[in-house]
């Protein structure tokens, strides 16, 4: 039987709109790199999106590379959303992206208007979706002009094959490029989505301010730096973790330095009544910049403390300079 979504489920949720578009995102998203796919059982991964739609989470981020296998997260997300959320496709946003490796030879990599087109028309196939709501350039290509690149983008829009185009991975620099040409094709930059957290405070140099002049939203990834931020590594390397297995990090990232760090700041978090996890997902949201956080999910009871960081009091310029004692400057 398909899902019936909890009656209540915009009750407790902030919606923001993504600059100056009319697109409203929930204040944390659902992402599905790296959780989704063959390491996860399907019943784990349809409990786990029907439940974020009950939750008042109504923005699923995806990638055609996400998996594992690449390509595995879609087809999962697809079948979620044709068997239990088919009839709540018009409150549900769904985002991919292409321009990392995907296919042998030269065209199935990098931002050309081929690899784009392709892609797109194949994240399309796997999920069962006649359109995506936002369609992302996930990183800059340095040997395509952006013009072209950007142009794929706007094509897709014009094919009706995604309502809203957004970028990842740019600096302001290509972001302001982006922008002009996708202005020359009557197109608005309506979301980019860069890394930051307490570890990566890069977009504080340069971008967050141009994405506030030009009027593009920003959805963060890692805003829990891939899980340093939360109280997995406090006490160490867990059996079965990321960093046990060497996906994405290794044990030597959980040095003395980094226990003494996400130690100090866990007891900042506990001060306030929070997890580190929380207190990660309340700082990046302290921006008025950030539309919403992206946030990945083994669990529904990870997933559920995650998203009690939005109940919790703003962070007060003690807890702002408390943390700055131990985060990573840029």
């Amino acid at each position: 039987m398909p899902h019936t979504a909890a009656a209540g489920r915009y009750a407790s949720m902030t919606y923001v709109r993504s600059g100056r578009s009319g697109l409203r995102l929930p204040r944390i998203s659902l992402g599905m790199w790296n959780n989704f796919g063959t390491t996860r059982g399907w019943d784990t991964q349809r409990a786990l999106v029907t439940h974020a739609f009950d939750r008042g989470i109504t923005h699923f981020d995806l990638a055609n590379n996400y998996g594992p296998p690449p390509g595995a997260a879609e087809s999962a997300f697809g079948r979620v959303l044709a068997g239990d959320l088919r009839h709540y496709r018009d409150e549900i946003i769904v985002s991919t992206k292409a321009g990392y490796q995907m296919w042998d030879g030269p065209y199935g990599d990098w931002g050309s208007r081929k690899s784009m087109l392709a892609s797109l028309d194949q994240s399309l196939h796997r999920t069962g979706l006649e359109y995506f709501d936002v369609f992302y350039s996930h990183r800059p290509d340095p040997e395509t002009p952006i013009e072209e690149t950007m142009g794929a983008l706007a094509a897709a829009v014009r094919q009706g094959k995604a309502l809203y185009v957004g970028i990842s991975n740019y600096n302001a620099e290509q972001t302001r490029a982006a922008v002009i040409a996708l202005r020359a094709e009557n197109i608005p930059l309506t979301i980019h989505q860069p890394r930051y957290n307490i570890f990566d405070r890069k977009p504080e140099d340069a971008l967050l301010a141009t994405l506030d002049e030009l009027g593009v939203g920003c959805i963060v990834f890692s805003p829990l730096a891939g899980g340093l931020l939360t109280e997995r590594y406090l006490e160490g390397v867990p059996p079965g973790s990321r960093a046990a297995e060497g996906r994405w990090m290794n044990s030597s990232d959980i040095g003395e330095e980094y226990l003494a760090t996400a130690n100090a700041l866990a007891d900042i978090a506990e001060r306030r009544g929070q997890t580190l996890s929380q207190l990660a997902l309340s700082w990046v949201l302290r921006r008025p910049e950030v539309t919403s956080a992206l946030i990945g999910a083994s669990s529904i009871d990870q997933l559920d403390r995650n998203l009690a960081a939005l109940d919790a009091a703003g962070l007060t310029t003690a807890d702002l300079a408390a943390i700055d004692e131990y985060a990573r400057q840029h």
